[in-house]
């Protein structure tokens, strides 16, 4: 007896066509550059600094000429091992001062896992490109299922990149 065809996929569900250059091409004549960025503790500076760093983040916004996302990923972490290998550790450490304070420390940090939350924080600014950026003619060169114009993803691409060069200037003011 033969399977049954399978007819829908997944990916037929997803808007992104293609990756060029770090750009991603979505269906409907749109497209994406995504940006990592790294996070500093902020409840770990001073007053004047998170003054400052405030005051470089309302300027990053307000210099801004085109729209930005500003993406938020929270991952649980999971320190089991972690606790795991410093009970290792507190047995096989020598010293009985240091295995004591081994052995302090990993009490301390199982308590605060099992008060609060350990989370992995990753922060990405999404800037998008459509094709009614390049004005009413550009809007015919829409984005076929798996066929991108050249002329298309040469526009997205120095468009993006001049985007991100500008927010690049900013988020150095920002140290992040």
């Amino acid at each position: 007896m033969a399977e049954p065809k399978i007819t829908a996929t997944t990916q037929k569900f997803i808007e992104i066509i293609d990756i060029i250059d770090n750009v991603v091409f979505l269906a409907g004549g749109n497209a994406a550059l995504i940006i990592d960025v790294t996070a500093s503790n902020f409840s770990l500076s001073s007053k004047e600094e998170q003054d400052a760093r405030l005051f470089a983040y309302a300027a990053l916004l307000n210099s801004l000429t085109f729209p930005i996302q500003i993406v938020v990923r929270n991952k649980r972490v999971d320190i089991t091992s972690y606790i795991k290998g410093l009970e290792t550790e507190e047995h096989l450490t020598r010293n009985p001062l240091l295995a004591r304070q081994i052995g302090l420390y990993r009490s301390f940090v199982a308590e605060m896992v099992q008060v609060n939350v350990v989370l992995n924080k990753t922060f990405y600014i999404v800037i998008s490109f459509s094709s009614l950026e390049t004005g009413v003619m550009g809007t015919k060169q829409t984005i076929q299922q798996e066929n991108i114009d050249q002329q298309f993803i040469n526009e997205a691409k120095k468009s993006l990149y001049s985007k991100a060069e500008t927010l690049f200037e900013q988020l150095k003011k920002l140290a992040l």
